[in-house]
């Protein structure tokens, strides 16, 4: 058998998706990855064929700096970093109308190299990005059996009244602040961009597939199979009725290369210590992570910090029993961690949740305030606003997430022990395998 993996040039989307395809490689099966040139050493560390196939503009093999990305895609970064400084709303909006004319590049140039991949590879089985608009495209065109995966909040995959780009659920915290009035703006804009991208969508779809009947809602197409990315004790179990044939998958954990200098660090000493990361976009963000690493000082605590793109010199004097890098193996700390601090990216937030890590929250964009939201609903998570929480702020929040009270505590508990009894790549096998009997509804 031969699974065929569809993934953007992006590290965070190829990573949970490889570590998937795990499991078809261990069973002794032929996995090949379709994606570009920039995670070529990602597809390689697995073992897995790759063909070559571009999906974006951009790329991302681990940390993104705008300068380093092709002409246009930069300029929409530094637009993107700079919304972020502006507040929450102004970021989906920023990232909204962005959509509206960069959501699938050159889409039907693109499908058509999809289907030449698939021809060449002549896969049994197809996983995508479910945000691999073009890839997906190609799919339905080409009338291609495929297994959708969602690697970010289940909303990033609207149903109902649910419109992309638009939250579902805030943070608690967040809701008495939020302008009605800019709300409304910003769901009428959501609602265009949909209505925009559903258009772009059907007139590439006509021309790959004159017979195609079109799509009431391209944001809302999905593969055979749905496979979420994310634990179903957190999903609102109020959309489950709304859903296709699906599984939760909980965590796409990944095993990572002993690291001398994190594991001399953590040999070193007992004491508990937090690990902060704000993945590899919003790392850029070095006024947020010079206030979390102040926290933590005036904690008194130990602290892992990624800085990513951040100029470390930006986050000041910091303590030298810390560890501080660029770019730090994130499941290794977070398997010894006492405390997270994160921005709420999907793969922060499920690998955290399978090694029984609290988290702070401290969400930018996209899916990261529902994401954020659930973790918040569920105890165990605490959410501030980047922009304005200050260091006595974070301080009280760490000092939370680190003595949990008794029922959240246990709750995490019995999530990261459901999380690594049976890890993602099992249950995505075994939904893929079920689905194809027929055993899946």
């Amino acid at each position: 058998m031969t699974l065929l993996v569809i993934s953007p040039d992006y590290a965070s989307h190829l990573l949970p998706l490889a570590t998937l395809a795990t499991a078809w490689r261990d069973r002794g099966e032929r996995v090949v990855v379709a994606t570009g040139e920039a995670t070529a050493g990602i597809v390689a560390s697995f073992g897995f064929e790759r063909a070559h196939l571009q999906l974006a503009r951009g790329s991302n093999p681990g940390v993104i700096r705008a300068e380093e990305q092709p002409a246009g895609e930069d300029d929409s970064l530094r637009g993107f970093f700079d919304a972020t400084r502006r507040g929450g709303v102004e970021t989906l909006a920023y990232q909204a109308r962005e959509r509206l004319t960069d959501l699938m590049w050159q889409p039907v140039e693109t499908a058509r190299a999809v289907q030449a991949v698939v021809a060449e590879v002549q896969p049994d089985a197809v996983m995508v990005d479910h945000l691999a608009f073009s890839a997906r495209l190609a799919l339905v065109a080409g009338h291609v059996p495929h297994t959708d995966v969602v690697l970010g909040h289940p909303s990033a995959l609207p149903f109902g009244d649910e419109v992309y780009g638009l939250p579902p659920e805030w943070p608690a915290g967040w809701e008495a602040g939020l302008d009605p009035a800019a709300l409304a703006d910003l769901r009428s804009l959501c609602d265009r961009v949909s209505a925009s991208f559903t258009r772009e969508w059907n007139t590439a779809l006509a021309e790959l597939d004159p017979a195609a009947a079109p799509s009431a809602s391209a944001f809302s197409e999905h593969g055979d199979l749905l496979l979420y990315n994310y634990p179903a004790e957190l999903a609102d179990p109020e959309r489950t009725p709304l859903l296709p044939p699906h599984a939760h998958l909980g965590s796409a954990v990944r095993e990572e290369p002993l690291d001398p200098e994190v594991e001399e660090w953590l040999a070193s000493s007992d004491e508990p210590f937090v690990y902060v990361s704000f993945g590899s976009f919003l790392s850029v963000r070095s006024d947020v992570l010079a206030r979390v690493a102040a926290a933590l000082d005036g904690l008194g605590v130990r602290a892992a910090i990624a800085t990513g793109s951040a100029v470390p010199a930006d986050l000041g004097e910091l303590p030298a029993s810390w560890l501080v890098r660029g770019f730090l193996p994130q499941v290794r700390l977070l398997s010894r961690a006492a405390a997270g601090v994160t921005h709420g990216g999907n793969n922060s937030v499920t690998e955290s949740m399978t090694h029984g890590v609290p988290l702070v929250v401290l969400p930018f964009s996209t899916d990261q305030f529902a994401g954020a939201a659930a973790l918040e609903r569920t105890g165990v998570g605490v959410v501030l606003p980047p922009n304005t929480a200050s260091v006595d702020e974070l301080a009280d929040a760490v000092a939370h997430v680190l003595d949990l009270p008794e029922g959240p505590r246990e709750a995490l508990v019995a999530l990261s022990g459901s999380l690594r009894r049976e890890p993602g790549r099992l249950r995505a096998l075994a939904a893929v395998d079920a689905a194809a009997a027929g055993r899946l509804r």
